[in-house]
């Protein structure tokens, strides 16, 4: 994109790179879509990427000033994807703005209800939340336990990466097989 020549060159451009290209993967596992009822869609891969930056946030949170910085670029990084495929998906520069002032409401939304249930364990209410974003208006919408619990744990995990593989970029979420 034109505009990314424009914008401020951090050192951090390999680091951020290479850990979003993890948290990317980590939310594009077919696991997540053939086992733990993720829609295989477009606001379904929204939804996963989102939760699974969501957990890299909160791990984040208490690092160094270099994670921190890092986590930011990321997200400028999950917007800038964003941007690029609502043009993908043919909306103009005229709606654009308007598309990704929804979109940014979205994520921050989530960001504060997974949060309020991670932060306590609630499984279920974790669910909930999972079960309203990746399945709305939709009745017999499965219940999300299995995400749930996949999300909860690989939170626990992360806890305990080491913060230089943060600073480097090379925090791994955990998989979801077998969750």
């Amino acid at each position: 994109m034109i505009f990314g020549l424009f914008k401020k060159k951090s050192g951090n451009i390999a680091i951020v790179e290479r850990q979003y290209g993890l948290l990317t993967a980590a939310a594009r596992q077919p696991f997540l879509y053939t086992d733990l009822d993720v829609p295989d869609t477009v606001m379904g891969r929204f939804e996963m990427l989102s939760a699974i930056l969501i957990l890299y946030f909160r791990r984040t949170r208490a690092s160094a000033r270099t994670g921190q910085e890092i986590a930011q670029e990321i997200v400028d990084a999950f917007f800038e994807d964003v941007d690029h495929s609502i043009r993908e998906l043919g909306v103009g520069d005229v709606g654009v703005p308007k598309k990704m002032k929804k979109f940014a409401g979205m994520f921050y939304g989530r960001l504060e209800s997974y949060a309020a249930a991670l932060e306590i364990g609630d499984r279920q209410a974790l669910a909930d939340a999972l079960r309203r974003n990746f399945h709305p208006q939709q009745e017999d919408a499965p219940p999300m336990i299995g995400l749930a619990r996949y999300l909860i744990s690989a939170e626990a995990a992360l806890a305990d990466v080491p913060e230089d593989l943060v600073e480097t970029g090379q925090l791994r979420v955990p998989p979801a097989a077998g969750q």
